[in-house]
């Protein structure tokens, strides 16, 4: 499902690059993205039923990019949720700040890899609903 994505969130095309030998897609904070890299990690080796991220960022934005298998992201602004399917490791999903967001319905090769705007910082984060959905109305 792919219906229109919160505010702060959109679906982006990256640019691959290759030929007979395979294919490369280089993203370049600044430049593809609209802020610069400051933090990239990685989700692996979840196992089934996995249900990861439920919390959101106060101040960070983030791209998404399922490079190897695939899974369900639900994105909710207080408002409303979508799920989207990332499965494609030429697109990215483009998250801003203020977005609930929980992963799920990996695939077993799944390989999420998150490019961060900011490093690790706890204080960012929003682990309870309640409290996320409070502060989404102001």
């Amino acid at each position: 499902m792919t219906d229109a994505l919160p505010a702060g969130c959109r679906l982006i095309r990256l640019a691959v690059k290759g030929d007979h030998r395979g294919s490369l897609i280089a993203i370049e904070g600044e430049h593809d993205l609209p802020f610069a890299i400051a933090r990239v990690y990685c989700v692996y080796a979840t196992t089934e039923g996995t249900v990861r991220g439920m919390h959101a960022h106060r101040q960070l934005d983030q791209l998404v990019i399922a490079v190897a298998g695939s899974c369900t992201m639900m994105l909710d602004d207080g408002q409303r949720r979508v799920e989207v399917r990332l499965d494609d490791p030429a697109v990215g999903l483009l998250m801003g700040s203020m977005i609930w967001h929980e992963m799920s319905d990996f695939s077993d090769n799944c390989v999420l890899m998150v490019l961060a705007s900011a490093v690790y910082d706890e204080a960012d984060y929003i682990r309870d609903y309640a409290t996320f959905k409070a502060l989404a109305k102001t």
